[in-house]
């Protein structure tokens, strides 16, 4: 009776010690990806040259930068102070006056 107890419980022990079986892998599918149309990049613009009319300016450079409102500009400019913040969205058809570190215009382009 020791032996048939003895073997039962060593045949116990060595089921615990077999590995369970795996079961069997889950497939997750992602559904598709939807393509969305593309129409622009927002906020982005084309620049293209002279769209404000910059050149129509060119005369004013090397002059201080106090005559800018006298030049008689009809549309959106802004004046760039030396080494000064401009902030970074572009409108192609504002004029860009930038001055030197002596106030004078140095610089005329679109932005």
């Amino acid at each position: 009776m020791k032996t048939l107890i003895l073997v039962t419980l060593a045949a116990t022990s060595l089921a615990a010690c077999v590995p369970a079986p795996s079961p069997d892998p889950v497939v997750v599918v992602d559904p598709a990806p939807v393509a969305m149309p593309v129409t622009g990049v927002a906020g982005l613009q084309s620049r293209e040259p002279d769209a404000c009319h910059a050149g129509d300016y060119v005369a004013a450079l090397g002059q201080p930068g106090t005559v800018i409102p006298t030049l008689g500009i009809t549309r959106q400019y802004r004046v760039v102070e030396y080494r000064g913040i401009e902030p970074q969205e572009y409108d192609p058809l504002r004029i860009v006056f930038r001055l030197d570190a002596a106030g004078r215009i140095q610089n005329i382009d679109c932005g």
